[in-house]
């Protein structure tokens, strides 16, 4: 017989690991701020938004799903350059922008980190590209001609 409010066949949802918020500092420096949940097994998992910062400067402010980068985000390096996208499992995939240390600029779609797909890069000195991307390699753009 089902339970009270089910129909036959049907299967209970799950419940819910509660969301939880703090910080976190980590044995090599790293600090994390942010939403996080308790595995089964006790441990701490990053999962839904927050900052993780490590010590060379390296930071990501963004949505985090079991304990990776994964969806929307901002990583940002100590050198400059700053990535602004879509994340899969710790990896910028999806679309995104690439801003390069020398404020040269990429727009378009990455595959495991790699710009992949319909893209538009614009140069240092404001020049833009656009076409189709594959890794370093880019046969065939087209330059956008501004008069």
């Amino acid at each position: 017989m089902p339970a009270k409010g089910g129909r036959k066949g049907e299967v209970k949802e799950e419940e819910k690991v509660p969301q939880l918020r703090g910080v976190f500092v980590f044995p090599n420096g790293d600090r994390y701020e942010g939403d996080y949940v308790k595995t089964d097994d006790g441990a701490i998992e990053r999962n839904g938004h927050g900052l993780h910062i490590t010590p060379d400067g390296l930071c990501y402010d963004g949505e985090w799903a079991g304990d990776k980068m994964n969806g929307q985000g901002k990583l940002t390096h100590p050198s400059g350059s700053v990535y602004e996208g879509e994340f899969v499992n710790n990896q910028f995939h999806g679309k995104g922008r690439y801003t390069f240390a020398n404020k040269a600029v990429f727009d378009g779609e990455f595959n495991e980190n790699k710009m992949e797909g319909d893209g538009q890069f614009t140069d240092t000195d404001k020049q833009v590209w656009f076409g189709a991307f594959h890794c370093k390699a880019a046969p065939g753009l087209k330059f956008k001609l501004s008069m």
